[in-house]
């Protein structure tokens, strides 16, 4: 430590930033197993055990809870996970470096807008009234949809959200893998006759596969989790059956009745279940040969 010093005093903010907001809060998951009162505080609360957890596991709102969040990450993770790998790799095969830039800007420029802009475009794209797509159709001789208020269209119209702010974003790490590869691979590749699509099967997947094995199993830890503030913003009451997940109702009952135990509870079980799945796809990543997380 007496050597490195400067590297650790480096880390510090970083180690302080996870120590205060990420490990020091853990002790109030306590309160899951109470009846908590912020009158009474967390000592002199009274302990209730797993009551919460029964109540919440007996709920008719735990099956539409679970369904719509797995239906909601799974569709991300089938169609949103595998794009910033395809886009990394047609970045990487641009020749042109200005050419390669500006796509980059653009594709990158959608993360930095926050989720009210991005559900205000989608408003103004897709409402039923003056949306821009419907009135296209009405040009077309077409009868409207009503894509907003329709159950059938929310889980999608989420997913296409996700891929056009963040697909860009998610390019980064798979670019800085690629840019690691040895030269002479491709070269070698060249002149055992590989065209460029066997370059990019033979060398440049192969080069990436550990980092996409890490961020599947990152992904996969948060499969429980879906953006609250994507979901709520776009809520309404016509389609709250396919709209409400596990973010959305720990708000509902946690901030705004008050529910404070029962709603830690369930951010507990979230977190659990997070846990066992990183564990599980980690020990599966290394029964078939790869590093994975840890």
């Amino acid at each position: 430590m007496k050597r490195d010093k400067f590297l650790y005093l480096l880390a510090l903010p970083g180690l302080l930033y996870f120590l205060i907001f990420r490990y020091v809060p853990m002790w109030g998951i306590i309160i899951s197993f109470q009846n908590y009162s912020p009158y009474q505080g967390f000592w002199n609360s009274p302990w209730v055990g797993f009551d919460h957890f029964q109540r919440f596991f007996s709920n008719p709102d735990f099956l539409i809870l679970f369904r719509n969040t797995m239906a909601i990450n799974v569709l991300s993770l089938v169609f949103f996970f595998p794009l910033p790998i395809f886009l990394a790799i047609l970045l990487n095969e641009l020749k042109k470096v200005a050419y390669k830039k500006i796509i980059q800007s653009v594709v990158y420029l959608p993360h930095f807008l926050s989720w009210v802009i991005i559900v205000g475009i989608t408003f103004i794209l897709m409402s039923t009234g003056d949306g821009v797509i419907n009135k296209v159709l009405v040009m077309l001789g077409l009868d409207k949809i009503d894509f907003l208020t329709n159950k059938n269209y929310f889980w999608g119209i989420l997913t296409l959200q996700s891929i056009w702010k963040d697909a860009g974003w998610g390019t980064i790490i798979f670019l800085a893998a690629i840019a690691g590869v040895d030269p002479q691979l491709y070269e070698a590749a060249k002149i055992d006759g590989a065209n460029r699509f066997r370059q990019m099967c033979h060398v440049t997947l192969p080069a990436m596969r550990s980092v996409i094995i890490i961020l599947l199993i990152l992904r996969i830890g948060h499969i429980m989790d879906v953006g609250f503030e994507q979901v709520f913003l776009m809520m309404n009451g016509a389609v709250s059956e396919v709209a409400d997940v596990f973010d959305t109702y720990v708000y509902r009952l946690g901030v705004k009745q008050g529910q404070f135990s029962y709603s830690t509870a369930v951010g507990l079980f979230k977190s659990v279940v997070g846990l066992i799945l990183v564990i599980g796809a980690n020990k599966l990543a290394k029964k078939f040969g790869e590093d994975g997380v840890y």
